[in-house]
């Protein structure tokens, strides 16, 4: 009944905002609550928002609990999984206990009690047992739910996309994951408690509403798998690395590094305790470790973001907003604009502009204005701001002036921006719908993507994506760019058009490589696949954990690296004394030969003498035979054949 809500007012703080709070509660239970964000606080000072946003908290699963009137809200989020974890770990409900102890539980918020053993002694006193009675009931059961609620959160996130890593969301979710792995080893479940079956029956559970987490099994079980992998390799180092601090005499680990050791190397503290203990020796770990991390993590959010807003600003005041027009075709290059403002005989703003500004990861056009060169161009604001190279040569407000841009150079930027959709759709469909891009970048002489993914990459799976791009670049798809609303972009599209990050304004530029590829993007781009001629993935590398970074050419770009990686192979091939095609077999003997005489002090012959032909990519072998750079091979090559011969004379 209404008579029953009652309305409390308060202030909450999240994800770097501020706002005052109605929440609302009925018989001891908050039902919801709505924050109403007024204030920026991210870098640590209150900044007015200047959108303000409407936060409404009202789950489903809340009011489920509430009207099911079940002890917790574990038994009618998911209870299925809950009764066949009780059945297969043999943890057992007491519910008269559980009915009794639940009205305190909340006594025990690690957030708000200093002294937490004490407030277990007080709820225990107040249940008439001991603290250790009260804990070996509750704290299997709390284990085991926490096991169920993590194992669903992973299921939904990895199925979104979201990959565990060390930083950003991604962190989070490691997170849970070590906390999931750390608790099942704790209470000894290991041989009953897999979280890969578990994320089956939480799909299984709630498939009427959301089908999509079944359809995407089979990638979320690739990724916990990989995930307890790498877990299982951490615990298996924690030995050599607690092992130091276990033979020190009257060590002392500090909380600081406690968490440097979770954070830098996975190591939990529960596992850190139990090695001690196993020493004969006794650590304390703080009850708040977890949110102590989280803390670390948001103090590190919260600096980048003061260090992003410390940037120097023109006076653009009375400046109005530059009508832009270089979304429309890529190929226009000439134009006549007004003059509105000049600022330090250097900075000029045009009424309007073709020239691209730096942004989307994607480099400034550069060209003429009148007699003046333009080198630089970036965005304040909604004003585009155009950098000239010496001064502004009897340029003044007001008159009207021819600009020309470097063709050759924006088709470039074109085409690696274009090839950059390209592969990250044919990434997608090769490697799975976890593929989202966590970074990019266009240059002249080659492009950069970064993917999300949670194993490095093969050489042949590199030689697959190029393969299948360049497929797509041949098939001359079309490339379609229209302005829509958010909305209808959203509900056409879904949420991946944000590949880029979140796009801000009321219309989105949609870039669509059909049937590949649909992103909210705002670089120049291509009117159709074919013309980005050809696509060369030179190299990738994993630029931290859960991100995938590919290096490539396309255009004329590519045509250069093609020639460079000519040069590479003739040049290597000429230092040893063979035909390209036998360049692998032969510097794959040079290096088992160095080996030998270098590491392992064996008398061998320097002659080489392979002549085996290498039917694949001669480059691409010889950099994983040598572990090095294209561009580091004959120096490499040079190296081994001067330390083979020293050794031989030896």
């Amino acid at each position: 009944p209404n008579e029953e809500i009652t309305y409390h007012e308060d202030a909450w703080a999240g994800g770097g905002n501020l706002g005052p709070c109605i929440e609302y509660f009925s018989r001891g239970l908050e039902l919801g609550n709505q924050v109403y964000m007024i204030y920026d606080i991210s870098t640590g000072t209150q900044q007015e928002l200047k959108l303000k946003v409407l936060d409404m908290g009202m789950g489903q699963e809340r009011n489920a609990w509430f009207t099911g009137a079940a002890a917790t809200s574990y038994e009618t989020t998911f209870p299925t999984v809950v009764k066949k974890l009780q059945e297969i770990t043999g943890v057992k409900v007491e519910p008269k206990l559980l009915q009794r102890f639940l009205p305190y539980s909340s006594y025990l918020n690690i957030d708000e009690v200093e002294n937490i053993e004490k407030a277990w002694q007080d709820v225990a006193e107040k249940l008439g047992v001991t603290a250790a009675e009260l804990k070996s009931k509750i704290l299997p059961l709390a284990a085991l739910y926490s096991v169920a609620e993590h194992s669903r959160s992973l299921l939904v996130a990895l199925s979104d996309g979201v990959l565990p890593s060390n930083v950003g969301g991604g962190y989070n979710l490691r997170v849970i994951l070590r906390r999931a792995f750390s608790l099942i080893k704790k209470y000894g479940w290991e041989h009953q408690v897999n979280l890969i079956p578990l994320t089956e029956w939480h799909a299984e559970y709630i498939r009427p509403q959301f089908p999509e987490l079944s359809e995407n099994l089979a990638e979320v079980h690739k990724i916990l798998a990989v995930e307890e992998n790498k877990y299982n390799d951490t615990q298996r180092k924690a030995g050599t690395l607690v092992g130091q601090y276990i033979l020190k005499q009257d060590v002392k680990l500090t909380d600081d590094k406690l968490v440097e050791l979770y954070d830098s190397n996975g190591i939990t503290p529960e596992l850190v305790k139990e090695m001690f203990a196993d020493a004969g020796k006794v650590i304390k770990v703080p009850d708040n470790f977890y949110a102590l991390v989280a803390e670390r993590h948001e103090k590190n959010k919260q600096q980048q973001a003061t260090e992003t807003m410390r940037q120097e600003k023109l006076d653009l005041s009375g400046v109005p907003a530059t009508n832009v027009l270089y979304y429309s075709d890529y190929t226009v290059v000439d134009f006549t604009a007004t003059l509105l403002k000049i600022i330090d005989d250097k900075y000029v703003v045009l009424d309007q502009t073709y020239f691209y500004p730096t942004s989307g990861g994607q480099e400034h056009d550069r060209g003429v204005m009148g007699s003046c060169e333009v080198v630089d161009v970036f965005k304040q604001g909604n004003v585009v701001v155009h950098v000239l190279k010496d001064n502004i040569r009897g340029l003044r407000a007001g008159q009207r002036v021819e600009c020309q841009i470097d063709f050759e150079r924006r088709q470039q930027l074109a085409q690696h921006h274009t090839a950059t959709h390209v592969l990250n759709g044919v990434c997608r469909k090769l490697l799975g719908g976890h593929i989202w891009q966590a970074g990019a970048a266009k240059f002249l002489d080659k492009a950069r993507l970064d993917i999300t993914h949670y194993e490095q990459l093969s050489e042949q799976q590199l030689r697959q994506i190029e393969e299948e791009a360049n497929k797509i670049i041949a098939a001359d798809v079309p490339v379609h760019k229209s302005f829509v609303t958010r909305t209808e972009a959203e509900q056409k599209y879904g949420f991946s058009i944000y590949q880029g990050g979140v796009v801000p304004g009321k219309l989105l530029r949609i870039v669509d490589v059909q049937g590949l590829d649909v992103e909210a993007c705002g670089g120049t781009h291509l009117n159709h696949t074919a013309e980005v001629g050809r696509v060369k993935v030179l190299r990738s590398s994993k630029i931290q954990d859960g991100i995938v970074r590919l290096e490539y050419v396309a255009g004329k770009a590519e045509s250069s690296a093609a020639a460079a990686k000519v040069r590479i192979v003739e040049d290597a091939a000429k230092m040893l004394n063979c035909e390209p095609n036998q360049l692998p077999g032969r510097v794959e003997e040079l290096f088992e030969k160095w080996k030998d005489a270098v590491k392992k002090d064996k008398p061998v012959d320097e002659q080489l003498t392979s002549t085996a032909r290498y039917d694949g990519d001669v480059l691409a072998k010889v950099v994983e035979i040598l572990r090095t750079q294209p561009e580091n091979i004959t120096k490499t090559i040079t190296r081994f054949v001067n330390e083979l011969n020293e050794a031989a004379k030896g």
